[in-house]
């Protein structure tokens, strides 16, 4: 199982025994508002999303979003990784984190360490990342994580518009 390391935090592949951790984040109400309502409500449901998101992307992508623990820890605080989505015409970034681990700094830290593996491992020329308009807190993490807006777009016809930003990076030749 892959891991990457940040000087607080591993970030490893989710696995079927976090589908506790994974049912409390998709319900957790800040989620819902500004994610949205995966309607994952019981265990089966979240080792199903397990299986069929992030444990089918690592199959077929060679990455995905990570169980987020702090070091010496074993509970999972949150997540974050890349994500290949249909209705995006490249990768995208994705995090979320439990309330107990929120306002530390975790959703950077982690942010930045998978930053490094788009760049360095999958050698990505752009990453992308959606988000809420409302989510404050989410849009001041991406620009300073050097993420610009570029426009409003639609995952599909029936949800709300939501924010297009992208990180380019700079070639080091």
């Amino acid at each position: 199982m892959a891991t990457m390391e940040t000087k607080r935090l591993s970030l490893r592949e989710f696995c079927l025994d976090d589908a506790g951790a994974v049912l409390s984040l998709l319900n957790d109400p800040a989620f819902i508002t500004t994610i949205g309502d995966r309607g994952i409500r019981d265990l089966h449901q979240a080792q199903t999303d397990l299986l069929t998101g992030p444990i089918k992307s690592y199959r077929e992508n060679d990455f995905g979003l990570y169980a987020i623990q702090r070091h010496g820890e074993e509970a999972v605080i949150g997540m974050c990784g890349l994500i290949k989505r249909d209705a995006l015409s490249g990768i995208d970034l994705g995090y979320a984190l439990l309330p107990v681990a929120r306002r530390q700094g975790y959703a950077r830290e982690a942010a930045e360490r998978v930053i490094e593996q788009a760049r360095e491992a999958l050698q990505l020329e752009t990453l992308l990342a959606i988000v809420s308009p409302t989510n404050t807190p989410s849009i001041r993490l991406l620009e300073a994580l050097d993420f610009h807006y570029q426009r409003r777009i639609r995952l599909s016809q029936d949800e709300d518009p939501i924010s297009l930003y992208a990180l380019t990076f700079k070639s080091t030749d």
